[in-house]
């Protein structure tokens, strides 16, 4: 069984791959989703991902229906102690934004969609300028205060922003930001490595980065003149026109065939190896998707193909 690991200072222990919940009532039905929560677990996995607007861009959707069917399924299995469950504030199209009145309107909702009466980690999902970092982390420190709440994250936030606001709750002693979610993989890493990598570095903040596998581009199934049936294929197969895309796919091939691996595990584990990565994150749509994600905590690179594939991405 795979050790768990500390999710930085939030008290939390995960597994090494968190399993996104994007795809749960939107390409996955409920008995999919069943299928790779159960086989997720069966694995030692206990880290889920979720968000209340998921999957509110689907046809028929109104949001919260991953958080609907997580819950469910947590009920079914009578397993709530043994998952940690992450989800995140600010995009439903019922809670937009992050003042104190929404927030915390949204975690009641969450909590209720969920079964449950605490979140594990609770992120904003995406930073509002328009609200003072005062007002959000007042907020969420009463969240925590009052149970609903054990951890507290960000996500899509700058550098300035998430300094000020670690900085706002160690001034007033308020709860403060255990963990980051940024975009972060290896055809996508200017966003994150820099001044947000160095301000997590510093502030001892654990990275849960999304996008792990660049919308399915790193699983090495896009290739030229490769049609792939999926509803992220534009986002992904992009990637191939572009040098960086191509010299990654071979470095990927290159460690993949050394290591008998898919090319999905050695992209997850280059990023399991880069500074302040606890976990990545990646979704899967069947039990079969899972398997090359879930391999990522049983392997580690080398520092000469950590080095290979951090080249051939500059």
């Amino acid at each position: 069984m795979t050790t768990l690991r500390p999710l930085g200072p939030s008290g939390l222990d995960v597994f090494p791959l968190a399993l996104g919940g994007n795809v749960f009532g939107w390409t996955a039905d409920t008995s999919q989703t069943f299928a790779v929560l159960d086989a997720y677990a069966d694995a030692g996995g206990n880290f889920l991902d979720t968000a209340d607007a998921y999957s509110a861009w689907a046809d028929g959707n109104r949001g919260g229906e991953s958080e609907t069917l997580i819950g469910r399924w947590m009920a079914a299995r009578g397993n709530r102690a043994d998952v940690v469950v992450a989800t995140k504030v600010g995009s439903h199209p019922d809670y937009k934004g992050l003042s104190a009145t929404t927030v915390k309107a949204a975690a009641d909702a969450s909590l209720t969609r969920l079964g449950t009466d605490y979140i594990d980690l609770y992120y904003t999902h995406f930073d509002d300028v328009t609200v003072p970092v005062e007002e959000i982390v007042g907020a969420l420190d009463d969240l925590v205060r009052a149970g609903k709440v054990r951890a507290v994250a960000a996500s899509n936030i700058s550098p300035e922003r998430l300094q000020e606001s670690l900085d706002f709750s160690d001034r007033e002693g308020l709860a403060r930001y255990a963990v980051l979610q940024p975009e972060y993989n290896l055809v996508a890493r200017d966003s994150y490595e820099g001044t947000l990598q160095q301000v997590a570095s510093r502030n001892g903040l654990a990275a849960v980065p999304y996008f792990s596998l660049a919308a399915g581009f790193l699983t090495g199934k896009y290739r030229p003149g490769t049609p792939v049936d999926s509803a992220r294929s534009g986002s992904a197969s992009r990637h191939l026109a572009t040098d960086r895309g191509r010299r990654v796919l071979a470095a990927l091939d290159a460690v993949a065939a050394e290591r008998g691996a898919e090319p999905a595990t050695i992209a997850l584990a280059w990023l399991a190896a880069r500074p302040t990565i606890a976990a990545p994150l990646a979704s899967a749509r069947t039990p079969e998707q899972l398997t090359a994600l879930l391999a990522v905590a049983e392997l580690e690179l080398t520092d000469a193909e950590v080095s290979l594939l951090t080249e051939a991405s500059a």
